[in-house]
């Protein structure tokens, strides 16, 4: 089966499963495969510059006229992508790694060799597996000390593919095949690097894997590139790297460590729920501050074929923050190339305890020519690297605080390789804001806080604060006011939308029935109502709501590309992205995307995904950009803001704490609050207030105890009280049954729709008949039921985004 089938059946065997209507008779019957505009390129540059060169022995890059070896069966079946509702893209080409080095007029190849492994693979082609059940990776064609010699005999160097899946609704696994190797692989390594002088090993993964065998020593040179899964232009990205078409100038998101060194592995995977133990310190937070011995390659590392000089010209501070402007300089003889700068606080231990280092700011260098400069210019806002306290030690409970002490500011290429600049003193406790609690845990568990001792920091454990609100009546103060049902005035939306009627007027002609309809999709996934593939269509899902001028607006799947049936780019996996820490070229990409998006018929791009790397071995890490959610945070933003000037609508996902896919509809994540708003939900944050999303989806897990798509203080207290959210907010697709422990009375899409949630996708079950459930109008007008106020503030907030439709 071809690359290109094998994708095809991927998808249709996916929306098949959920009742959609993709199939591949369908697909293949879309024949014009013309690539969208200036995607190639853009896919092309953004899939090389977010690889990471781990270790270079001297043999990078390769001489004009080398001839490789390439080995491992990857080099044909290369994952392009993770699996999952994420990645099912039917894309109008790929180009595997033997296929970019075919196209490379700088390299040759071992036809023989190459041939050998496409015999074997014919013969031996891999399972695609089913939704959940995905190949970890794929079995490795056996090698002979003899074969791998006479290949050596015949070529200058040898390339190795090592390929590893990330997928949806399951988890990556301690085993060999997905964070080991396997024994094939160890074997393939052993016999290659014996008999070539020079070797390459290339990484198709979409998250990590155990790197420690990549920095042990080795008879021979070996280099180790991170390509990940770099989308359709993968093989020739890997191919301009390879003979410096193109210079390395990525940088890891993530702390490559041992697994059972990462803080959270021994609070991973439970089924009922997980306790966020390590609290704020998550990857090199944990590493740098406790265990910096442990690390394999650190957070922000990535190698270049050239050097740059990083000096600091000077730091200003204002009202906001800091502004440091840098002089980069590329003090390489032969290769021009790119930096990320980056910027790192060293704050006082103070009463809360901090790591040692946090990202507060970074840049990327434009392409510097060999003796050429740049200066950049970072702004670090206070607010980057202030504190929540969420126990009351500082005599603030529940606000950000810069404690009293000092901070010293690090400028380099990584977390460990960065000097200090610049020391800022706080003389006094300053509140930056004063907050709500919310979303606080009712569990007792403990958590880690950092400790001074003679020796250095060490990780204590304390008790998290209890949760002591009283949402019930948090809830009831919020309630909205309503307006009276006026019946059918005549008010269209387009009338609305230019300035000759209010919007509360027109929500009051919105009969309960409609405003049922309004507060849920066209039930199922493809609904007819949207474009041919759609994952499901909202707003005017009745015809009297169309009627009134209200459109359909069509959701489809991202984040690496559109899911539609039809031929739509394949972009880079997020972690990949997040890798380039080059905010610009996301969000061209993303800009880019965004007029695809309009073109093809989708309004709301299910995307970007959000959620930290708390695990390596979360399976849907791949879709998500880091460790880290400063860069977490800005990475999103760029790609919001690209795909909204031309799309309707990012949908930014899943809010919040969806770090698990085990049980991921039941796990309840606990932590405090203070590791919820510093760590997990500080990247939602600033893509909301930079970027202003216009969509959120929340996600399928607990936190501490409450669904996502329940969360009143995750929705309301914090997204639209604090920061200001204003657009939509949707359910992940389906949601849990559940009665509301305030308001016993009231269930499912009532407690939904008291929550902030505005809308049911994709509107109904599974299965069952297209019709409403009743529980969203069965207590309207009832003591303690849904009021007529929030079932028309919902319909407001698809009115919104409804006006932003074109055309």
């Amino acid at each position: 089966m071809s690359v290109m089938s094998k994708i095809i059946n991927r998808a249709a065997k996916f929306v098949d499963a959920l009742g959609g209507g993709l199939s591949q008779t369908s697909t293949q019957a879309c024949v014009d495969r013309t690539p969208f505009e200036n995607m190639p390129s853009l896919v092309r540059t953004a899939a090389a510059e977010g690889a990471v060169l781990l270790r270079n022995d001297g043999v990078l890059p390769f001489e004009k006229g080398t001839k490789l070896s390439v080995f491992g069966r990857c080099q044909k079946d290369w994952f392009f992508v993770g699996y999952g509702s994420g990645g099912d893209v039917n894309p109008p080409y790929t180009v595997d790694l033997l296929q970019g080095i075919q196209n490379c007029d700088a390299l040759t190849y071992n036809e023989e060799l190459a041939a050998t492994y496409e015999e074997w693979i014919l013969k031996h082609p891999v399972d695609e597996g089913f939704w959940g059940h995905w190949p970890r990776f794929h079995p490795e064609m056996p090698l002979t000390e003899d074969a791998v010699r006479h290949a050596a005999a015949n070529s200058d160097a040898a390339v190795v593919v090592i390929g590893r899946s990330s997928g949806e609704d399951r988890e990556n696994t301690a085993e060999e095949g997905s964070w080991y190797l396997t024994r094939e692989e160890k074997t393939m390594l052993q016999y290659v690097t014996d008999a070539f002088e020079k070797c390459v090993v290339v990484l198709n993964i979409g998250s990590m894997i155990d790197l420690r065998w990549t920095a042990r020593a080795y008879d021979n040179q070996l280099a180790v590139l991170c390509a990940w899964q770099g989308g359709m232009e993968s093989g020739n990205a890997v191919a301009d790297l390879l003979c410096a078409n193109v210079t390395p100038c990525g940088k890891l998101p993530d702390t490559a460590a041992k697994l059972e060194d990462y803080p959270s592995t021994a609070h991973f995977g439970n089924k009922a729920f997980n306790h966020y133990a390590e609290d704020i310190y998550v990857g090199y937070r944990w590493f740098e501050t406790f265990a910096p011995e442990k690390v394999v390659y650190p957070f922000g590392f990535g190698l270049s074929y050239t050097d740059f000089a990083v000096t600091s010209d000077s730091v200003t501070q204002n009202e906001q923050g800091l502004c440091f402007t840098l002089d980069v300089m590329n003090t390489g003889a032969k290769f021009a190339g790119k930096e990320a700068v980056q910027v790192y606080v060293q704050a006082p231990q103070g009463k809360l305890g901090k790591p040692v280092r946090s990202l507060c700011g970074f840049a990327k260098t434009r392409l510097l020519q060999t003796g050429e400069r740049e200066k950049i210019v970072i702004h670090v806002p206070f607010f980057a690297f202030a504190s929540f306290d969420d126990s009351g030690c500082t005599g603030h409970k529940n606000a950000w605080v810069l404690e009293e002490g000092n901070y010293t500011f690090y400028i380099g290429a990584n977390v460990r390789d960065a000097f200090a600049v610049h020391t800022v003193r706080v003389d006094a406790l300053t509140v930056l804001m004063q907050c709500q609690e919310a979303a606080a845990p009712d569990y007792t568990f403990l958590r880690t806080v950092a400790v001074e001792t003679e020796t250095g920091l060490y990780p204590a454990k304390q008790p998290v604060p209890h949760k002591t609100v009283d949402l019930r009546q948090r809830i009831l103060d919020a309630l909205p006011e309503h307006t009276e049902l006026t019946q059918n005035k005549g008010i269209t939306l387009a009338d609305v939308k230019a300035g000759k009627a209010d919007l509360r007027d027109f929500a009051a002609q919105l009969s309960l029935t409609e405003l049922e309809a309004i507060s849920r999709g066209d039930y199922i996934m493809n609904s007819p109502l949207g474009a041919d593939g759609n994952a499901g269509v909202l707003g005017g899902v009745l015809p009297s709501l169309r009627e009134k001028g209200i459109p359909v607006l069509t959701c489809t799947d991202g984040p690496s590309g559109i899911r539609l049936n039809t031929v739509s780019s394949l972009l880079p996996i997020g972690t990949l992205l997040a890798c380039t820490w080059d905010t610009e070229l996301c969000n061209a990409l993303f800009t880019a995307e965004g007029r695809e998006m309009n073109a093809k018929g989708s309004d709301i791009f299910l995307g970007p995904g959000m959620n930290i790397h708390r695990n390596p071995l979360c399976g849907r890490n791949f879709e998500y950009y880091s460790e880290d959610p400063f860069l977490t945070g800005k990475i999103g933003a760029s790609v919001v803001s690209g795909l909204q000037k031309y799309g309707i609508s990012a949908c930014p996902k899943h809010f919040a704490c969806n770090n698990q896919e085990i049980n991921r509809n039941y796990n309840d994540s606990r932590l405090s609050q203070r590791a919820l708003r510093e760590i997990y939900l500080k990247g939602f944050e600033i893509c909301v207030k930079e970027a202003s999303p216009k969509t959120i989806m929340t996600s399928y897990n607990k936190i501490n105890g409450v669904w996502g798509h329940y969360h009143f203080d995750l929705c309301n207290t914090i997204l639209r009280k604090e920061w200001g959210f204003d657009g939509l907010v949707i359910t992940d697709w389906w949601m849990r049954s559940s009665k509301s422990p305030e308001f016993p009375s009231m269930r499912d899409n009532a407690y939904r729709v008291r929550a902030g949630v505005d809308v049911l996708m994709p509107g109904g079950n599974r299965v069952g008949k297209r019709k409403p459930d009743g529980t969203l109008l069965k207590t309207c007008g009832k003591p303690d039921g849904i009021t007529l106020g929030e079932l028309q503030q919902t319909a407001m907030h698809v009115l919104k985004l409804c006006m932003e439709k074109r055309g």
